[in-house]
């Protein structure tokens, strides 16, 4: 009797161990967006992605495109300030946009 409450008791709380030791499915971040503008902001990323990827003045950098609330982020490296310039052009003129946060770096 006593090893089947035992063998009981260790399959009911196997499943809490995900929960105790990694937080549980979203690792104790949840996103304060509603998930209309979570869509609207992957919207925005990928569509100055595929500006990016279009303009021969900036599609040779890797540029990270972060987007949240509308505000985008745009961090890496360039060669020039006509490619840095050019890569918050292009984000800004996206549709969707509030601000350009352009901390892009020119290499030297």
């Amino acid at each position: 009797m006593q090893f089947g409450i035992t063998v009981l008791a260790m399959i009911l709380l196997s499943g809490c161990t995900a929960l105790v030791v990694g937080g549980g499915s979203t690792g104790g971040y949840q996103d304060a967006r509603k998930p209309e503008v979570v869509a609207s902001d992957s919207a925005i990323t990928n569509e100055i992605k595929g500006k990016y990827g279009a303009d021969s003045g900036v599609s040779m950098f890797n540029i990270s495109v972060r987007t949240y609330s509308g505000i985008v982020t745009l961090t890496g490296t360039v060669a020039n300030y006509v490619a840095r310039d050019q890569a918050g052009r292009i984000a800004k003129a996206t549709t969707g946009v509030t601000a350009v946060n352009n901390q892009i770096v020119v290499e030297k």
